[in-house]
């Protein structure tokens, strides 16, 4: 199955395409190699043969037939010149002198010399092949000169051994990475392939296997399980969302209900319809107020990161939302301290920042408790600038501090007291959308939370995106 897959794949087909072009260059330089040998051998054995027909020639003008048998009885006794051969002949192609027999049937002599040939002289006895040339003489006779060049010609042979050999080596080796190499990508896709029927047919808890190798296929692994587990925690998080919102909705609607039911079933006076109803409104008033707040989460976090961004002061806006709860804060005999001697610029939306520095200003009043002390601090971080905000009441509990971000989620404590669930997950959108981080730690006691805003160069950069960005 396997097998019919990786033969079937692109991943095959490109590298045997490769492969094809690059042997084809292999090959092209194989073969200008072997012609570039061959050529220099046969060029260093004609110079030699032609040093020696000019010495037959020589020989011929000085002394005639017999100055030429003279050199060739010289030529014989010498080792130097056992790998030569010679044989001249009548004009009838009769023996008259040299080491070889009879004349090459292949050979037909020229008034001049011929054009080197490579010769298979017929007499069993020689075994050589030849490089040779042949003339007729002025008086008719025939000349042939030639060298044994058996040693040159297996050279050349097993040049063309190797080469065929190394061409054959090549291309099983290139032919077996190549479908080695779509085998491992093939496997791979389809063990993804295999994960995703599985997520499909029975929910996101299947994840891809790692293989421990570290390459490129376990770096994609690991980050489809990491979309998974983002995926299975939004999915998650739309599931709690689902049941906090109707344990929270279903006691204002009970109780509407049963003041629409009293009011249905009793006969009551103008005042009694006049209260039920507005305490009906009230009612669904808060609900759409939740509403409201959810839509206003998700504009936020689908809105364009770039859309609004300017160069505020953080420090203005804390100045700005402490005189907005000062009031409420004195009726709850709580004191708000700010703590911001100077600017402290920031890349980001000024309504968004002042919302959310509101609700964690109000939470800190609302759950500080009684003699609350609530402290804004604005400052200018080692990392970039950090807003705190923190308070003196019950806090939060470590394991519930992430929980807390999460919309309409609301511990056990601050279940009967005013509230929607939904103000901390405007905060958590916020700072996502500034890319700040939020820390929730012990004040000791009391809660605090701290927005770490990303350093000026990364600001910077966002702005110069801004400004390279297309205007709607």
């Amino acid at each position: 199955m396997l097998l019919s897959k990786t033969l079937r794949s692109s991943t095959l087909k490109l590298a045997f395409i490769y492969v094809l072009v690059f042997s084809s260059g292999v090959f092209a330089l194989l073969g200008y190699v072997y012609w570039s040998t061959a050529s220099y051998l046969y060029e260093r054995s004609d110079q030699l043969l032609n040093i020696e027909r000019e010495s037959m020639d020589d020989a011929y003008r000085k002394t005639g037939r017999d100055g030429i048998i003279a050199l060739i009885g010289r030529r014989s006794g010498d080792n130097f010149f056992s790998d030569w051969v010679y044989l001249l002949t009548t004009p009838t192609y009769q023996y008259v002198a040299g080491n070889l027999g009879t004349w090459p049937r292949a050979l037909h002599p020229e008034p001049e010399w011929t054009t080197l040939v490579t010769l298979h002289p017929e007499p069993a006895n020689t075994g050589a092949v030849l490089r040779a040339a042949s003339r007729v003489l002025p008086d008719g006779s025939h000349l042939l000169i030639g060298r044994k060049i058996e040693d040159l010609h297996g050279l050349l042979e097993k040049i063309v051994t190797v080469l065929a050999w190394g061409a054959g080596l090549f291309l099983i080796l290139a032919a077996a990475a190549g479908i080695s190499t779509s085998r491992r990508s093939v496997a791979r896709i389809e063990a993804i392939n295999a994960t995703s029927l599985k997520i499909m047919r029975a929910g996101l808890g299947e994840r891809i296997p790692l293989r421990g190798t570290d390459d490129e296929w376990d770096g994609v692994a690991r980050n489809l399980n990491s979309m998974l587990d983002r995926i299975e925690e939004l999915m998650e998080s739309v599931r709690q969302v689902s049941d906090n919102v109707a344990h929270d909705l279903r006691t204002p609607l009970t109780r509407m209900r049963g003041r629409l039911e009293k009011g249905c079933n009793q006969r009551l006076g103008v005042s009694q319809y006049q209260s039920l109803l507005n305490d009906t409104i009230i009612e669904l008033d808060e609900i759409l107020s939740r509403f409201s707040s959810i839509l206003r989460i998700s504009q936020i976090e689908m809105r364009n990161q770039q859309a609004g961004f300017h160069d505020i002061d953080l420090a203005q806006i804390a100045r700005e939302v402490v005189e907005l709860f000062d009031p409420s804060a004195e009726e709850k005999g709580a004191l708000l301290q700010l703590l911001a001697n100077e600017g402290v610029p920031v890349f980001g939306d000024r309504d968004l920042l002042f919302d959310a520095l509101s609700n964690l200003v109000d939470n800190a009043i609302k759950h500080g408790g009684d003699n609350n002390a609530v402290m804004i601090e604005v400052r200018r971080g080692a990392s970039g600038p950090v807003v705190t905000v923190a308070d003196h009441g019950p806090g939060i509990p470590a394991d519930e501090r992430k929980n807390v971000l999460k919309r309409f989620y609301r511990l056990e404590h601050s279940r009967n007291s005013p509230g929607s669930g939904l103000g901390l997950s405007l905060v958590a959108a916020v700072a996502n959308l500034h890319g700040a981080q939020i820390e929730i730690a012990d004040n000791a006691p009391g809660l605090r939370i701290e927005l770490r805003f990303p350093p000026p160069e990364k600001a910077a950069h966002q702005r110069s995106l801004q400004a390279l960005a297309p205007s709607p």
